[in-house]
This record gives structure tokens, C-alpha cells and sequence, in this order.
């Protein structure tokens, strides 16, 4: 159940609260980013600390909960940013 939480679920709530942060998807992808690569190093310290998995090891295996994060951004940011007219009218895109 760990590695799950830690490489899936974590990043995707990583992402959610960066977009909610920041509401720009750029500085909100690039902190999901770096912030799930942070939050799976840790945890990897913390849940392996007798030296079976390494730091590379956690950078090797990065990719997939970047990848949930940054789509967890893209997603809400989508869902969160609807196209507004001049005069205060939503549209649909």
C-alpha cells in the first residue's frame, strides 16, 4: 500500500494543491515537479533506511509520480479555468 500512496497518490495531491497555489500553470507544474521528485526521495529514506534503496534508485523510479503530478495540474487547471468574455460572460471554448 506504501508504494502506491507514495507514487500515485501523493503526486496527484502534490499537483492539485500547486495548482491551487500558484493558479498558473507554468510555476504549478514546475512545483509539482520538483516537489513529487522531493516527496519520493524522502520517502524512500524513510521507509527503506537500512540502505536497500538508494537515492538513484528514487530518481530512477521519479518519472511516473511527476508524470501524475503535472497532469493533476493540467487537469485542474482546465477544470478551474473557464474562458470569460469582455463583458463578464462565460463561453464555452
Amino acid at each position: 500500500m506504501a508504494p502506491f500512496v507514495v507514487l500515485m497518490v501523493l503526486p496527484v495531491l502534490i499537483g492539485v494543491i500547486s495548482e491551487l497555489h500558484f493558479r498558473d500553470t507554468k510555476n504549478a507544474s514546475l512545483a509539482a515537479a520538483v516537489g513529487s521528485v522531493l516527496n519520493v526521495c524522502l520517502f524512500v529514506q524513510i521507509l527503506a533506511p537500512e540502505g536497500s534503496w538508494s537515492w538513484l534508485a528514487a530518481l530512477l523510479v521519479s518519472p511516473l509520480p511527476v508524470a501524475f503530478a503535472v497532469a493533476a495540474v493540467f487537469i485542474c487547471h482546465g477544470r478551474s479555468n473557464r474562458h470569460r468574455r469582455t463583458d463578464g460572460q462565460y463561453r464555452d471554448p
